[in-house]
């Protein structure tokens, strides 16, 4: 029984296969389509780390609708995936319904479709998933997963905004993101703790999209995205936390539309905007250009300032993940944060970060910081399997 998965977001498309026979799930490969639009470029890699298929992809070139096309292709063709029995999606936002994962069907698809204005980012392309993936294996179960569903069980008062309560009823709440990565996370607490999966725990998941979670025994208390995947700190393009006042500012007297405003938040803004360079911390990292050294000091800041606040939710801190790309590869990032939870009790392990070791401070740390690696892409395939397996 072969298992896909797919997470298609504007500028990429990642999948991964997995035999999800008897015994468990199996991973069998993973492969992205990167680049998009501009220079389409598809790797697949197995399980021993062997390349399968690399290659320019200039027929991907037209966007996600093409690089979806060529990919199910593949996978139907050299891929040997010819008639997988579900195929799991990441769907960004799940809004106040879908607070676990679902069989997705035309009515279905039609609710989500009018949560995309949330995560204008996101949603148009997960769901555009599901419609190629449906449409190239229509006897396969098409499963989604949200990102939103981790953080549904949060307190109200975690949730709620000082608005007025006809719009609090009408779903304008703080619902929070990257809980597919925060679940994984849990569980490998859960592995490795018991069942009180470490205690009280902050989660830093740092990639081109940041976000931060209290967690006290594998459960949310609060997050830093909210309402929509803005707010919270900085991220590669995207503002984080804002001052409304400034988006009245702007429109009012910049004359800024709200499109115009979507793609300033979301596009150029972040650690782009400020360094002026670009969202990508390995390349500030190698600039020598002083707004590229702010928008680096910027973002410690600001993680820092967050995890003051969760810390604060959270009664105190006895652990600190970092994870996501950034998370899991700067170690520069990590111990600028380390140094500012020195109150936190918090005592870096320099050797142990810079060699990127799963425990990076010393044995004396009140708060011991871990480097965990994600895998969303694992939990959407035993959401699918175990909808399967309750069919």
């Amino acid at each position: 029984m072969q298992i896909l998965v797919l997470n298609a977001g504007s500028s990429s498309l990642k999948f991964a296969v997995y035999d999800g026979g008897r015994d468990g799930l199996v991973l069998q490969m993973t492969g992205a389509v990167s680049g998009l639009p501009d220079r389409p470029q598809f790797r697949v890699t197995g399980v021993d780390g062997a390349i399968l298929a690399e290659a320019d992809w200039p027929q991907a070139a037209g966007g996600l609708a093409d690089a979806l096309a060529c990919a199910l292709d593949w996978l139907a063709g050299e891929g040997g995936v010819s008639a997988p029995a579900a195929i799991g999606h990441r769907i960004v936002h799940g809004g106040l319904a879908f607070r676990a994962p679902v069989r997705l069907d035309d009515e279905t698809l039609h609710r989500l479709e009018a949560l995309s204005p949330l995560a204008p980012l996101h949603q148009p392309f997960n769901l555009a998933a599901v419609r190629a993936a449906r449409d190239r294996f229509p006897n396969a179960a098409q499963v989604g997963c949200f990102d939103t569903a981790f953080h549904a069980a949060q307190p109200r008062l975690a949730r709620l905004y000082a608005l007025p309560r006809h719009l609090t009823d009408e779903g304008v709440l703080a619902y929070g993101f990257h809980g597919l990565s925060y679940d994984f996370i849990a569980g490998a607490l859960r592995e490795r703790f018991g069942p009180t999966c470490g205690g009280r725990v902050i989660v830093a998941h740092l990639g081109s999209g940041v976000s931060l979670c209290a967690l006290a025994e594998g459960q949310s208390l609060a997050t830093t995205m909210g309402f929509s995947a803005l707010d919270g700190p900085p991220m590669a393009t995207r503002s984080g936390a804002l001052d409304p006042g400034v988006l009245l500012y702007l429109m009012e007297a910049k004359g800024m539309s709200s499109s115009d405003l979507t793609d300033l938040l979301y596009r150029r803004s972040g650690l782009l905007g400020v360094s002026g360079e670009s969202g990508d911390v390995r390349v500030l990292q190698a600039s020598g250009r002083p707004e590229a050294r702010e928008a680096l000091d910027l973002f410690v800041y600001r993680l820092s300032r967050e995890i003051g606040g969760l810390a604060a939710v959270l009664g105190g801190v006895d652990r600190l993940v970092f994870t996501a790309g950034v998370g899991e590869n700067a170690a520069e990032i990590r111990a600028g944060v380390l140094k500012a939870c020195a109150w936190l009790g918090a005592e870096l392990d320099a050797e142990a970060n810079l060699a990127g070791a799963e425990t990076i401070t010393t044995p004396a740390s009140r708060l011991q910081a871990l480097v965990l690696p994600t895998d969303e892409q694992i939990v959407i395939a035993r959401a699918a399997r175990a909808l399967l397996q309750g069919a």
